[in-house]
């Protein structure tokens, strides 16, 4: 088996398939440049394969990527060419939920723009730079799935707050566990909410879902996370609602042009907005278990099985 790691992993992966294979053409290896002429397997994280790449790679049978998302892959080409797509869902949710969790509070608590201006030598007028409390606020939690669901549960459970949830792809009775209302229309949701937390892949369906109208129906107190794709949030409305204080602030984990943003990019520029480079697997205890499963399952779909988790 020919296979190629493109992207950056944690080491336990990594030897584990070192162990199980010779001549693994490792991340940095400059041979990595020309894997398309005889991968038969290869891991990724963030590398973008487009429908060039599945033509080029004539003997690529499997992409194993560490994470969930998809959206770096022409999932559409690598049907066409018979390559089997697999991820790993859920090994990070406990991480994300909790990034979700902590960038509401940098930024209700005013945490990053504090330190900005202590560190900035400002004079701190107190009363000038109050937060927000959580406790029995509202939470809109979008996308009912492995990492909405804890999200949700530390919001409650923390702080009592109440929670809506939106997605139009689950069932009735789902989260029966964890106290909730279920909201079927997203303009019943927008101005409710205290704090809205999105957990959604990026698609046609969801691109632009917080759109600028919707960020016109929010409330001038609301915080908003996004912890899972850029593209889910106008950024452009966003950055006119932030400046003219129509919203107290976001914690962004994921921004449209990828991550982390060049510096130019204008919500850098806002002392209410909390930007961290999508980071939210990037624990000790994520990397290591995601980083062997990614080997495993690469390996696993080589010898002929089933992936534990197909996305094509």
């Amino acid at each position: 088996m020919k296979i190629y790691i493109l992207d950056a992993f944690e080491g336990t992966g990594v030897k584990y398939i070192n162990e199980q294979v010779e001549g693994v053409i490792q991340y940095g290896d400059p041979r990595g440049r020309n894997w398309h002429e005889d991968a038969e397997g290869i891991m990724i994280r963030g590398t973008v394969l487009t429908a060039d790449d599945f033509a080029r790679a004539k003997k690529l049978r499997v992409v194993s990527k560490q994470g969930v998302g998809v959206d770096n892959i022409d999932l559409d080409a690598a049907r066409a060419h018979g390559v089997t797509v697999c991820t790993t869902p859920g090994v990070n949710s406990d991480a994300v939920a909790e990034l979700a969790f902590g960038l509401t509070l940098a930024v209700s608590r005013r945490i990053g723009e504090l330190d900005r201006r202590v560190r900035a030598g400002e004079k701190i007028i107190r009363p000038n730079l109050l937060g927000l409390e959580l406790e029995g606020k509202t939470v809109g939690v979008i996308g009912m799935g492995n990492i909405g669901i804890r999200a949700a549960r530390l919001y409650h459970k923390a702080f009592g707050c109440r929670i809506l949830a939106f997605d139009p792809h689950v069932p009735a009775d789902y989260w029966a566990d964890l106290p909730h209302e279920r909201i079927l229309d997203l303009a019943q949701l927008w101005p409710q909410v205290d704090v809205l937390t999105l957990h959604i892949p990026l698609t046609d369906e969801t691109r632009n879902i917080v759109s600028r109208d919707a960020l016109a129906c929010m409330k001038e107190s609301a915080v908003i996370i996004n912890v899972s794709r850029g593209g889910l949030i106008d950024e452009v409305a966003l950055y006119d609602a932030l400046k003219a204080g129509r919203l107290f602030g976001a914690g962004l984990d994921a921004f449209d042009e990828g991550e982390p943003p060049s510096p130019g990019n204008p919500l850098l520029s806002l002392y209410n907005v909390v930007a961290t480079p999508h980071a939210g697997a990037g624990t000790v205890e994520t990397q290591i278990k995601s980083s062997l499963l990614t080997a495993q399952q690469l390996l696993h779909v080589l010898k002929g099985n089933e992936p534990f988790h197909r996305n094509a």
